[in-house]
């Protein structure tokens, strides 16, 4: 019997979805190969790794931050879905509240699938290519 993981995340439960993730996910499928693509080194050295840098505790303060682009050499931009449940919103509001260095962009009834949202690529292309604001 294999052991049970202990994060929803890792176990795909669905109520780590939106309501829109579950829809791509009906639509677009599960992603077999990114999946294959993003634990290739193994559930800790992907997954639980990624637990760690999110909840655990850095060696600096990311609110400490310097802009990387001081001289207008362009922008550092942050997509976020007012419904993901996987990255908190309220989180990214917070970080680009206090770095305003960082164009936010915040996409209404979206959650963490946002690369398989119609558009969404092209969006995200024209914003960083021509300045345009984006999906």
């Amino acid at each position: 019997m294999e052991p049970h993981p202990s994060s929803a995340v890792i176990a795909r439960r669905p109520e780590t979805l939106s309501r829109q993730d579950l829809e791509l996910v009906s639509r677009y499928g599960e992603g077999r190969y990114l999946k294959e693509v993003a634990t290739q080194q193994g559930a800790y050295e992907s997954l639980h790794r990624d637990m760690k840098i999110g909840f655990g505790k850095w060696e600096f303060d990311p609110m400490a931050m310097d802009n990387p682009l001081p001289n207008d050499e362009g922008k550092v931009h942050l997509w976020q879905g007012d419904e993901d449940k996987k990255v908190p919103v309220d989180l990214q509001r917070f970080i680009a509240k206090k770095l305003p260095w960082i164009q936010y962009h915040e996409l209404p009834g979206a959650g963490h699938a946002l690369h398989y949202v119609p558009g969404m690529i092209e969006g995200v292309l024209r914003a960083l290519l021509v300045g345009e604001e984006g999906k």
